[in-house]
């Protein structure tokens, strides 16, 4: 008999044998039923593999013309719009261009300001509950007779003065509810998923305080909420109190993140709480508990560090926003430690010393705070942080003003062509669900890129060796032996110190890897936080010099063209700490830079042919990412 019938006669014959036994398997173990047990080792290895294993990119903070901040300026596309873009479908821009993404996003948050909640359409369409109310009449009737403008700078007025002009639950209620509805029609599992949030925009005197809020629930959930809003408090304690009776009246789950610290005066990573009371063991643990991330990278500056904090840190000097607050108050040197999140993670050590909990024990994600309903963080690709900005609008694109201090003098204000193409958040997760997605950023699995899709993977443990990285399994070892980005590594045998995995894969659309680094910060006997970069791996032939330094990359850019003829489309790193005190806390976080590249000034300039730009204008730049930290606690 031919070998391949004889074996299907075999198989059909123990078939046959074994009809009623209806043996059940759970891994490598055979359930005993009828007194009958047949021992089975399954061949596929797979089969009880439940670590995440695969990476998802979205955006967690996208304004549509929804938030008035944008609605009232020119941004015509609604949460809808938002979506479709996100999914990949080319969309239309409030300035007339199309746009498309060069690849979909998995995952987006939708995420307008509370504040006002949809205060344009409703002036579109002539809603009746917001012109019985005088202000409301008085707005939509500004912008009805063609003066948008002063419409908008009435509302300006309203939030500086933190008095909610409208106070109408029920009208709020009822916008929140269109943008629910926009993310049901977009959530399908497994292939695209449109999380539930919206901004808090908490910012008194000027100071930046703003946090997205992202609920991991569907619409029967939080469908009948109002969202909590700067009118209602500019303290995050009360936000946290927000988010607690929304579990508990619910059973659902909901988070926070702020952004932009430098944009805070000091504020965000404070050494008081708002209310003048010092910091103690319990705020410490209900911020962590509510705010487990950081949004470090987005158009409005690069929040990772400082040059003053890191001046042997070359890299540390990337679109900085430094010059104050949203326009009552300069900058001085002593605000600095309080916003940037490399000094704030090692300050966070220190209150551990001192208190015995971590306030600053954050993970890090990217986003784009865009307000055109477009997430476009490719320098590429890049259609501004606002309408104003959008390609084809002209000098608006460069000169239009982010933060106009007009008191405080020229020479301080933010304009459009200082802004970031950034960024993106990337989850490690299982599926792309809801809950898979939010659960990754509870257990703070993620990283924050600056727009670039690279793949970025890092495991601490205590007996790694050199050759275990290029492992095929990595990932399986890595979570058997050791602890992923955002967790606990605890102490160790006696005299070892913790080794370190890391993988890099560059972005399929994009430039090759310069270097994989890992930033250390700890605390010194005396409690000061310190911190330290190291270079892991990097591409090409270089070597270190005498002081540890590695030479630069070099690069291929000319105007908006560059080549991957430098670089490597993969790195990987091993490191042990060679500095480790097990007495000492710590925490490490992995960096990754691509090469040099064209900046979205240069795509514009090659584009558009001749236009001005500043001699600040940054040309070429080099993208990175960062992971969460991995915490070490003796």
């Amino acid at each position: 008999m031919h070998k391949s019938l004889a074996f299907l006669a075999t198989g059909a014959a123990i078939l046959c044998a074994n009809t009623s036994l209806a043996q059940t398997y759970v891994g490598d173990v055979a359930i005993k039923e009828d007194n009958v047990t047949l021992a089975q080792k399954h061949y596929s290895p797979y089969l009880d593999q439940s670590f995440p294993n695969r990476v998802f990119f979205g955006d967690t903070h996208l304004h549509t013309s929804y938030s008035t901040d944008a609605g009232m300026i020119g941004n015509a596309l609604d949460p809808d719009a938002a979506f479709r873009f996100a999914r990949g479908e080319k969309v239309r821009a409030s300035a007339g261009d199309y746009a498309q993404l060069v690849r979909p996003l998995d995952f987006l948050v939708v995420a307008d300001h509370a504040e006002n909640l949809g205060l344009a359409p409703m002036i579109a369409e002539s809603t009746p509950q917001l012109l019985a109310n005088p202000w409301g009449r008085q707005i939509h009737d500004l912008v009805k007779a063609g003066d948008p403008f002063a419409a908008y700078v009435q509302w300006g007025e309203a939030m500086m003065s933190v008095q909610d002009p409208i106070a109408d639950d029920d009208l709020t209620r009822t916008i929140w509810s269109r943008i629910v509805n926009f993310a049901e029609n977009h959530n399908e599992p497994g292939v695209f998923t449109a999380l539930h949030g919206f901004e808090w925009t908490s910012s008194p005197d000027g100071n930046n305080l703003y946090r997205i809020v992202m609920f991991r629930d569907d619409a029967d959930r939080v469908e009948g909420l109002v969202p909590f809003s700067g009118y209602d408090s500019s303290d995050p304690e009360d936000l946290w109190a927000w988010m607690q009776a929304y579990e508990d009246d619910t059973g659902g789950s909901v988070m926070a993140f702020p952004h932009n610290g430098n944009l805070s005066n000091g504020l965000m990573f404070d050494d008081v709480r708002m209310n003048g009371e010092p910091i103690d063991v319990d705020y410490a643990e209900r911020r962590m508990r509510w705010e487990p991330l950081y949004e470090v990278t987005q158009v409005k500056g690069d929040g990772e560090t400082h040059p003053m904090f890191s001046p042997n840190d070359e890299f540390a000097e990337y679109y900085r926003w430094d010059r104050g607050n949203f326009g009552t108050e300069l900058k001085t040197p002593e605000m600095l430690p309080r916003e940037y999140a490399r000094q704030a993670l090692a300050r966070g050590l220190a209150y551990e010393q001192e208190i015995g909990a971590n306030l600053f024990k954050f993970g890090m994600i990217g986003a784009t705070d865009s307000h055109t309903s477009l997430a476009t963080p490719r320098e590429d690709n890049y259609f501004g942080k606002a309408s104003p900005g959008e390609p084809g609008t002209g000098a608006e694109r460069y000169e239009e003003f982010i933060v106009q201090p007009d008191f405080l003098g020229e020479d301080v204000a933010i304009r459009h062509y200082e802004t970031l193409a950034s960024g993106l958040a990337a989850a490690w997760a299982r599926e792309n669900t809801r809950e898979a997605i939010w659960d990754a950023f509870q257990r703070k699995e993620v990283y924050a890129t600056t727009g670039p899709r690279m793949t970025l993977r890092v495991f601490a443990g205590w007996d790694f060796e050199a050759d275990e990285v290029h492992r095929p399994d990595f990932a399986s070892e890595g979570y058997a032996r050791g602890v992923p980005m955002g967790a606990d590594l605890f102490a160790g045998p006696e005299g070892a110190a913790p080794t370190f995995m890391v993988r890099a894969l560059r972005d399929p659309d994009g430039a090759n890897l310069d270097r994989i680094q890992i930033v250390k910060g700890w605390v010194s006997a005396e409690g000061e936080p310190l911190t330290k970069v190291f270079d892991v791996a990097w591409s090409g032939d270089r070597e270190m010099d005498a002081g540890g330094n590695l030479p630069p990359v070099g690069s291929t850019v000319e105007g908006a063209n560059f080549t991957n003829t430098i670089g490597s489309a993969a790195l990987g790193g091993h490191w042990v700490d060679p500095g480790f005190d097990p007495t000492q806390r710590a925490y490490y976080y992995v960096r990754v830079l691509e090469i040099p590249t064209p900046s979205w000034l240069a795509y514009d300039q090659a584009f558009y042919g001749d236009i001005e730009l500043p001699e600040d204008a940054v040309m070429v730049q080099q993208e990175r990412a960062y992971t969460s930290p991995i915490w070490y606690g003796p």
